[in-house]
């Protein structure tokens, strides 16, 4: 059994590590409720664009109705833009998406379909170059109050490799905020664009300066952009929340492992108490 001063050395050491563990947890706080307040205000800026599109569809007619994002086509190759934070210590986050990146590059090459990925966070990229994925691009650094400018490059590349045909659909993984202790890997399509999505509204009224084709034809672009901007909001705050949980879940680890080794070092130094009395008596009755 250790002694008293290597138990006592034992506890300092987890109490400093509680202290760390308590300041991450505090910090991951103060950006989670910006971070969550930007996802979820992101959301009716997404639904709203889809009305305005679908209000736009309803002024074309149906031989303007068409664009090359909005092209299907047999399935050949497939684009993954995979969004995971920078660090760790975000409990089971990073292994949750990871895993759903690699249930989905499975179905694909059971079907014979090759996967292409683009990777924005350092965890996404190790994982993928760990497993020898076709990596085409990466972005690192991006901070936690991000702009529309940070995920124009590759989603730029991703859609003029769809319209140039080298790819045949793009999709999207990243942690979708639910609330402060859920958040749910996903792995969604971004391209070819769903029309259904884009529900055929009835006739507004609205006069459209240029035409509603070229217009729609301007703002798919965007809409594929917002998509991703958006699912990268919802993976930053899905980010601060799990970090918050674990290193909160850490601190109370720590705190209850201090009071267990509180325990074994009294009983240790009461063990010692005894054993020195018990020499004393001893002592005293063989001199008698």
């Amino acid at each position: 059994m250790p002694s008293v001063r290597q138990i006592k050395r034992r506890i300092r050491s987890v109490q400093n590590t509680s202290k760390i563990t308590k300041a991450m947890s505090m910090i991951a706080a103060s950006k989670m409720r910006r971070t969550q307040e930007a996802a979820l205000e992101g959301r009716p800026y997404s639904e709203n664009m889809i009305a305005l599109m679908s209000d736009i569809i309803s002024q074309m007619g149906d031989d303007d109705y068409s664009h090359p994002l909005l092209e299907v086509r047999e399935e050949k190759v497939a684009n993954l833009i995979i969004l995971s934070p920078d660090r760790g210590l975000t409990g089971g986050l990073n292994s949750n998406i990871n895993r759903a990146v690699a249930e989905f590059a499975s179905l694909k090459k059971k079907n014979n379909i090759q996967v292409d990925t683009m990777a924005i966070g350092k965890k996404g990229r190790d994982f993928v170059s760990n497993l020898n994925f076709n990596l085409k691009a990466e972005i690192i650094g991006i901070s936690d109050k991000p702009s529309l400018l940070d995920i124009t490059p590759p989603v730029s590349i991703a859609i003029d490799n769809f319209q140039n045909k080298k790819i045949d659909s793009i999709y999207i993984a990243y942690a979708k905020f639910i609330n402060t202790t859920n958040q749910k890997p996903v792995v969604e399509p971004i391209l070819p664009i769903d029309s259904s999505v884009l529900n055929n509204n009835e006739a507004l009224g609205y006069i459209f300066e240029p035409s509603p084709a070229e217009i729609f034809s301007k703002l798919l672009p965007r809409f594929v952009e917002m998509q991703v901007f958006h699912a990268l909001l919802e993976s930053i705050a899905s980010e601060q929340s799990a970090r918050m949980v674990a290193m909160r879940n850490a601190t109370d680890n720590a705190n209850e492992m201090v009071e267990d080794l509180t325990l074994v070092m009294n009983k240790v130094r009461q063990e010692s108490i005894t054993g020195e009395l018990l020499d004393i008596v001893g002592g005293v009755a063989a001199v008698e």
